[in-house]
């Protein structure tokens, strides 16, 4: 009996994956943030917590299924594959656009406009220097480890847009990863010697850094007050990544090879 009820139950979250997948994002975050705020004080951020949680989970899917999707390839957590696809990510994207408005940007002048198209471009640069240095030569590769150094949202559009293999949109992923979390923890630390204690530089910071989660999370650990204006500018940032690095950047990147 007890059997029957256990594979009926299964069965039903199988056909159901997408709540499963909503369910268990929603407990590995809830997980990340008690971590977050037991273990470190808040000093290293929920989300990072989660996003790191949320790869080893994948790498354990992978490694247990044998596929090539992470916990997308069990069944019972197919929806994963729903829930993290390219459609709920840039629909993800254009939700937090309309949270942000123009006007708003212009009251850090245009020190603060141009702190988004710099913190881009560098981002780029640096990015595609780092792949160019590890024996990268393809145009697309390069462009999109530079487009991931930028965020880890701007690696998997700038791929999805120029058809990089999903192993090159992985590694934009990481280091866009590796970026968001040094911001969390970097930016509190930084904050006092950089005269980052007001709602200017918050929003320069964030255009120049990029990295929303990474801003939001660095700035609440130093003043929760200056979060909106640095989170604003760093979700410029992303749009504005998001049109420079598959087009204008990754034509540069073709035309210098």
């Amino acid at each position: 009996m007890i059997i029957m009820i256990t594979e009926t139950f299964h069965r039903v979250l199988e056909a159901n994956s997408l709540i499963v997948a909503f369910i268990a994002v929603g407990l590995l975050v809830w997980c990340s943030y008690f971590l977050s705020s037991r273990l470190t004080s808040g000093r290293v951020h929920g989300s990072a917590i989660a996003i790191v949680g949320g790869l080893l989970l994948a790498w354990y899917g992978g490694l247990h299924s044998g596929g090539t999707k992470g916990v997308a390839d069990i069944p019972l957590f197919a929806g994963i594959g729903i829930l993290g696809s390219a459609m709920f990510r840039d629909f993800a994207i254009i939700a937090t656009a309309y949270g942000a408005r123009l006007e708003e940007l212009k009251k850090a002048g245009v020190v603060g406009a141009l702190s988004v198209v710099i913190g881009v471009m560098l981002s780029f640069i640096v990015g595609a220097a780092v792949a160019y240095a590890f024996g990268y030569r393809d145009a697309v590769a390069i462009s999109m480890i530079g487009a991931g150094a930028a965020t880890y949202i701007v690696g998997p559009v700038t791929g999805t847009a120029l058809g990089a293999d999903s192993d090159v949109i992985a590694l934009s992923v990481a280091a866009g990863l590796v970026k968001s979390v040094l911001v969390m923890v970097g930016t509190p630390l930084i904050a006092l010697r950089t005269g980052l204690d007001n709602p200017v530089s918050a929003m320069i910071y964030g255009g120049l850094v990029g990295t929303t989660s990474g801003v939001a999370a660095g700035l609440a650990a130093t003043d929760p007050k200056l979060v909106p204006y640095g989170a604003m500018t760093a979700t410029f940032y992303t749009g504005v990544g998001c049109l420079l690095a598959p087009s204008i950047l990754f034509l540069m990147v073709r035309a210098a090879l």
